[in-house]
């Protein structure tokens, strides 16, 4: 059986990305004018009614005040390059955050204008909602995204706008830990796929609160060993691990990302870099 690899820059046994989502300030609430709250809510409540709830905005709102801190301080403490994926009205609401992707030299990918479904807009709606993303990504971090992140859907047109609208990558893909081709979409534009991951994803300690810290790490540790244990054999790859501030930017949890950080700094020839980057060296090794 064949198994799929990719040879690194410099002999790396592995490329890790890191994945910083930001979604707080542009969650779905009546007061931006959807119809009901937001259904994502650590507390797990979701009342369908038009009306606000203020607690979980609330909670959204920590991921920016305290959460965002914590994590900007370990990744340069630990000279982590990570691909924020910013719902661009979020960076609107909240300049700080872009100022330090920037700052930071990082990489903003869309998150969508905002963080809401895209999968029952039509082509023109969705067109908009694209492009209004770029604009303003680029506005509040300098740089246009390349990437693109949608909220769990996207519509059969998405892919093909994405080309139309100039984006290298698209995300929303979990098939494998090696980037591809998809030379299908537009068959005289192919687009690379950067496949993500949500095994390791920092929002099963939402999804399933019986997941701690502890159990989160020793998941992201096993998961960083097997991939670098392969890529010593002769089969690199790539682990994604996604992050909310919301999420891992509590003072309870904060503590297992350095320790994860901490164990990646134990290893060699780790290729830590942005998907961007990623999407690059599949086109420099394999050209499509």
């Amino acid at each position: 059986m064949h198994e799929e690899r990719m040879d690194w820059p410099d002999g790396a046994k592995m490329a890790l990305s890191i994945v910083v989502n930001v979604e707080e300030g542009s969650e779905m609430t009546v007061a931006r004018g959807d119809r009901g709250m937001e259904p994502v809510d650590e507390l797990g409540i979701h009342i369908k009614s038009p009306i606000r709830n203020y607690g979980n905005e609330s909670n959204y709102l920590y991921g920016i005040k305290a959460g965002a801190p914590r994590i900007v301080k370990l990744l340069k403490q630990y000279d982590i390059m990570a691909s924020w994926t910013v719902a661009a009205l979020s960076l609107e609401n909240h300049p700080e955050i872009g100022a330090a992707i920037a700052e930071m030299g990082h990489e903003p990918v869309s998150h969508g204008w905002r963080w809401v479904h895209q999968f029952k807009m039509d082509e023109d709606k969705e067109r908009e909602f694209i492009r209004k993303a770029v604009t303003s990504i680029e506005k509040t971090t300098g740089t246009r995204p390349y990437g693109w992140l949608s909220r769990y859907f996207h519509t059969d047109n998405t892919r093909r706008l994405l080309i139309e609208e100039g984006f290298a990558y698209h995300m929303d893909n979990y098939s494998g830990d090696v980037p591809f081709w998809d030379k299908e979409t537009v068959p005289d534009k192919p687009i690379a796929i950067v496949p993500y991951q949500l095994d390791n994803n920092d929002m099963k300690m939402w999804t399933d609160p019986a997941m701690t810290p502890t159990q989160w790490l020793e998941y992201a540790k096993h998961n960083f060993d097997q991939v670098y244990k392969e890529g010593c054999e002769g089969n690199p790859r790539m682990m994604s691990l996604g992050l909310h501030l919301r999420i891992i930017g509590r003072p309870g949890r904060i503590w297992a990302l350095e320790a994860f950080f901490q164990h990646v700094r134990e290893h060699q020839d780790v290729w830590v870099t942005t998907r961007h980057n990623i999407a690059k060296h599949l086109a420099k090794v394999d050209p499509a």
